[in-house]
């Protein structure tokens, strides 16, 4: 291959033309796009991966996949190479040279704040709108006002975190030299166990005590505590008396919080205390949207659709979902299709997560594709159009949602069972037998797919 003139940049064209139809598109998008030929050296394609994790996850996951088209391009005359970019190398140089197993002295903890929380990328809803205001205030005008202590309460992720880290990140923008430490009450509680064994708490005291601005995710940790909880009772004194600014996160209200010394529950209550609710269906239709276009991934409507109304609690569960429709996607090279994400809800919210279709949801159906009233198919009416329609949906209400057939005789008019059996099989024989029916079937249970468990 040292003799073939053909450059780097055409031979990796070939290439990922033939990986495109092997794989699905996101894993292109996400693996593959960033990838830059840089030259063909001793019958090998080298190619430039952007970090150490991009180089490993292609070589374990699709080595043979990558290898099979460069096999099929060249004939099996070459192969290929991957080396990190130099940023790449840089930032994982910079990871290792950071890690240090020795114990250091305790000093003001660096901004260790998750950048790509913010208030843009919150999204906000009718279900959040007073926590993300409140929040924004602060971040604006920390310590001003009786904003401080500021604490955010509600369920398991919701967008607590998010809003904390979304004040620090702000009020860093705006004062770089503002000391804003970040921690969870588990940190806090481990720094100060680990300051008593090693006798250093006056340090540990002016870590926390010299903050500008102090933010403490899950506070309910402190519970029981009782030692933690007298450090932190004088940290919150010393900072609130100095007028800085102190922000918390916790599960339910402060005032409703057990074992947490009452002195420290009247400081708590002293400021502002603002909720979050879980999102309704429109915020968990826009959370969707935003995490799938991060991801890069195209959903159709409906798929959005289907997953906001199974996966009801919480923010980080739709996210959640997301990221596992894209790793289960990935893994077993499969398009994205309305199986696999149903697959995947069923994995996350259980295998018995039961169907909200009606009785009355399929003749409602049923009257828009026969062009009949639900009156007159629910009816007594013995015209054959109306007869048929009345079977097709006593046969899709056993089928599709398992009625019980004394109740799908009672929904139509007071009909005995036998009645029930005895649409069920002359359906089951109209599909075998004609065209028009099976087409009309397949019709409305493609419609009332998107509500099936």
């Amino acid at each position: 291959m040292e003799n073939n003139k053909e450059s780097p940049g055409s031979l990796w064209g070939k290439t990922y033309k033939e990986l495109k139809t092997l794989l699905p598109g996101h894993a292109i998008n996400t693996w593959f796009e960033p990838l830059v030929p840089m030259a063909i050296s001793n019958n090998e394609l080298v190619i430039e991966v952007p970090n150490q994790f991009s180089f490993e996850w292609i070589d374990s996951h699709y080595s043979t996949i990558l290898k099979d088209a460069l096999g099929v391009v060249t004939k099996n005359t070459i192969s290929y190479r991957f080396i990190v970019s130099a940023d790449g190398q840089k930032k994982e140089a910079e990871k290792t040279s950071s890690f240090d197993i020795r114990p250091k002295p305790y000093a003001q903890p660096p901004v260790n704040l998750n950048k790509s929380y913010t208030f843009d990328s919150f999204i906000q809803g009718s279900n959040s709108d007073f926590a993300k205001s409140a929040a924004q205030s602060v971040a604006e005008n920390p310590g001003k006002g009786s904003f401080s202590p500021l604490i955010i309460y509600g369920g398991v992720g919701l967008g607590k975190t998010h809003l904390i880290h979304s004040i620090g990140n702000r009020i860093h923008e705006k004062s770089p030299a503002s000391k804003v430490v970040i921690v969870t009450s588990e940190k806090f509680t481990l720094d100060f166990v680990n300051s008593l064994r090693k006798n250093r708490t006056i340090e540990f005291s002016q870590q926390y005590r010299k903050a500008d601005v102090l933010l403490i995710d899950d506070i309910q940790f402190f519970r029981g505590k009782e030692q933690t909880q007298e450090q932190f009772f004088h940290t919150f004194n010393v900072l609130h008396q100095a007028g800085k600014q102190i922000v918390m996160t916790a599960d339910i209200y402060p005032g409703e919080m057990k074992g947490l010394q009452e002195r420290l529950l009247s400081r708590f209550q002293s400021g502002l205390s603002v909720d979050i609710q879980p999102p309704n269906f429109e915020v968990r239709i826009a959370i969707l949207l935003e995490k799938a276009e991060q991801n890069e991934l195209t959903l159709s409507y409906e798929i959005i659709e289907f997953i906001a109304k199974h996966i009801k609690t919480n923010v980080r569960d739709l996210e959640g979902a997301v990221i596992r429709i894209l790793a289960k996607s990935s893994l077993m090279n499969k398009e994205i299709d309305f199986n696999l994400v149903k697959e995947v809800i069923k994995e996350r919210v259980g295998f018995s997560f039961v169907s909200e279709i009606s009785i009355e949801d399929i003749v409602k159906k049923v009257s828009e594709v026969s062009n009949l009233t639900e009156i007159e198919i629910v009816g007594k009416s013995r015209k054959m159009e109306i007869a048929e329609a009345r079977q097709i949906s006593m046969y899709l209400c056993r089928d599709i949602i398992g009625t019980s057939l004394s109740n799908i005789g009672v929904f139509f008019g007071g009909r005995d069972h036998t009645t029930v059996i005895h649409a069920v099989k002359t359906i089951n024989k109209k599909i075998k037998e004609v065209k028009r029916v099976k087409k009309q079937i397949d019709s409305i249970r493609q419609e009332l797919d998107f509500a099936l468990g």
